[in-house]
Parts: C-alpha cells; sequence; structure tokens
C-alpha cells in the first residue's frame, strides 16, 4: 500500500454514470443532443457578432467572449463523457486529469470576472450615459476581456498544483464523469487539510469580489432605474440588465452549492447532478437568454442567414 504512491498513479478511471449502465445509449444520445445544441447556440453569437461590425459594441463584445467560455467549458467535458459512455473505456491519463481540472477552474474563474465586466459595463451605459463612449472605450473593453480570462487563468494554477501533488494510494475510481476537485481529495490517503484550505480561501476570494463587485453595480443600477419617471423607461432600462442578471444567478447558485461547503458533506450521486445541472444550463441558456428578447441581434442574424441564401 506505501508503494501506491501518487508517483506511481498514471491514469485514473472515471465511472461515469456507470450505476445505470441500461441507460447509457440514451444518456449518449442525450447528452450528444445537448452538446450539439450548446456548440450551435454559441458558434451562432460567435459568428453574427464577428460578421457584423456593427455590432463590436462593448456589451457584444463580452457576449462573443462568453460563447467561446461556453464552447471551450462543454467541449472540455462533454466529448470524453460522450467517449466513456459509448466505448465503456473509462481511462483517463494522470495529467489529462489535471489538464481537465484545470481547464474547467479556468473556465469558470474566466467566466466569474467576464460577467462581473458585463455588469461594469451595464452599470455605465444606465448610471454614466454620456461618459460611455470614454469609458467603455475598445482599449479598455480590450483591457477588462483581457484581465478576466488572466485572473481566471492564474487562480486555477495553485489548486491544480497542490492537488496534483497529493498521494493516490486508495482506489482510482473517480465518483463522477469528470475530474473534479472533490472527487480527487476524497481518492487521497494523504492529509488535504491545506489544500482545502488553499481552496476555501482562494475560492472564496475570487467569486467574493466578483461578486461584491457585481452586486456593487447592481445596487448604483437599479437606484437609477428607480428614479426614472415613465414605467416604459424604467422597463427598458431593466430589461438591458434581465439577461446578465439571470446568468449571474445561475453561476454563483450552482457554484456555491457545489464547492462552498466541507468535504464531509461530499455527496457522489447529489454532486454529480448539480454539476450536470450548472455544465448544462449556462452555456446552453447564456444563447437563448441574451438573444430571444435582442432584436438588434436578431435583426444582425436574419441578414445574415439571407446573405446565405
Amino acid at each position: 500500500m506505501a508503494s501506491e504512491t501518487k508517483g506511481n498513479v498514471s491514469f485514473f478511471i472515471i465511472q461515469g454514470f456507470s450505476d445505470t449502465p441500461e441507460l447509457h445509449i440514451s444518456l449518449f444520445v442525450l447528452f450528444l443532443g445537448i452538446y450539439l445544441i450548446i456548440l450551435l447556440g454559441n458558434l451562432i453569437i460567435f459568428l453574427v457578432i464577428s460578421c457584423n461590425p456593427h455590432l463590436h459594441t462593448p456589451m457584444y463584445i463580452f457576449l462573443l467572449n462568453l460563447s467561446l467560455i461556453d464552447i471551450s467549458f462543454s467541449s472540455n467535458i462533454f466529448p470524453n463523457l460522450l467517449h466513456i459512455l459509448l466505448t465503456q473505456q473509462n481511462n483517463i491519463s494522470f495529467f489529462g486529469c489535471m489538464a481537465q481540472m484545470y481547464i474547467f477552474g479556468s473556465m469558470v474563474g474566466s467566466e466569474y470576472f467576464l460577467l462581473t465586466a458585463m455588469a461594469y459595463d451595464r452599470y455605465v451605459a444606465i448610471c454614466d450615459p454620456l461618459h460611455y463612449i470614454a469609458r467603455m472605450s475598445r482599449k479598455h473593453c480590450a483591457g477588462l476581456i483581457t484581465a478576466a480570462f488572466t485572473v481566471g487563468f492564474i487562480n486555477t494554477v495553485g489548486v491544480v498544483v497542490l492537488i496534483s501533488k497529493l498521494s493516490y494510494c486508495a482506489s482510482r475510481l473517480i465518483n463522477h464523469f469528470f475530474c473534479d476537485i472533490t472527487p480527487l481529495l476524497k481518492l487521497s490517503c494523504s492529509s488535504t487539510f491545506s489544500v482545502e484550505l488553499f481552496i476555501y480561501i482562494d475560492g472564496t476570494l475570487l467569486p467574493f469580489n466578483a461578486f461584491l463587485l457585481t452586486l456593487t453595480s447592481y445596487i448604483f443600477i437599479i437606484s437609477a432605474i428607480l428614479k426614472i419617471q415613465s414605467s416604459e423607461g424604467r422597463q427598458k432600462a431593466f430589461s438591458t440588465c434581465a439577461s446578465h442578471l439571470a446568468c449571474v444567478i445561475t453561476l454563483y447558485g450552482t457554484i456555491l452549492c457545489m464547492y462552498m461547503r466541507p468535504s464531509t458533506s461530499y455527496s457522489p450521486k447529489r454532486d454529480k447532478y448539480f454539476s450536470l445541472l450548472y455544465i448544462v444550463l449556462a452555456p446552453a441558456l447564456n444563447p437563448l437568454i441574451y438573444t430571444l428578447k435582442n432584436r438588434e441581434f436578431q435583426s444582425s442574424l436574419k441578414v445574415h442567414v439571407n446573405r446565405k441564401k
């Protein structure tokens, strides 16, 4: 047992949904459909915004980058899950597992701060419209996007390094459908206290700061909206924020339920479905939430489709 250390662990086994083998084909078809919907919805957003110069405004540039995150996020997990369901080959290399966990954490962290940047954009548009062009110039917009991705990718390094240095001398079976933090901590036979402490501190600071900035923006936004005299004006102002607010609630609600609690309260089956809910909901709903009532985007899409005919 002592020799079964991290240094000898060359692979893990992802359990996936092996407790329901009779449903594997049905689950494969379901997840394939979900993945294609996510790809199609986000690719449409990406292509329409990219091909229409009049949509190259801060709000749509942020939305384009959110679509890239959702595509990368889902492509990090769904292809491997579909491969497991179809072939029952559920081995993943140690490096592949760490890479999957790193990409997952980086995309989540980047999305936090991208949504924060989008909240700031709405704040400037509603609370300081006269200085919007100056405060949300192309240079400032690029800086906010770069900062969001930089924080996301750098922040995840520490967690992945610490987890990769743990000793794994118990079962190599990850009771999940991808390499996530909590299932890996449960497999370790070394002390995980320092890792969990780091995750709590790091995981609290990142979402809390992003949430605090987003909340501050919305306090000013709501205050400004309430001062608008006409109900039509208030409704129009709020409609520009409703989509973003729905995405923020979805992101923070599911992440808090999954990660901000002790590992002793970990329930493999419950957490598996919580993770699935988050991985499916955000990337699939974001295209619908942002485009369903957006007339400017819909008209651009119609123009783009008519050009192809």
